[in-house]
């Protein structure tokens, strides 16, 4: 049987997480699930994508379910 290691949550937040443009990243994608919700869309379940893998780029005909 093979071992996992368990991930180190905080050691990842400190080293990468809590990078300021992580950060903004992180608000970006958000932002773009709740533009997707807005336009009336259902997101329950689903991943709201970038077509062009910028995360900052939150024009509606960019994002994808």
């Amino acid at each position: 049987m093979a071992l996992t290691k368990k991930r180190n949550y905080k050691k990842e937040y400190a080293n990468y997480q809590s990078k300021p443009q992580q950060k903004v990243n992180r608000a970006a994608r958000n932002q773009a699930r709740r533009v997707v919700k807005k336009a009336g869309v259902n997101t329950a379940g689903k991943d709201v994508a970038h077509k062009n893998g910028n995360p900052r780029d939150n024009r509606r005909g960019n994002l994808t379910l």
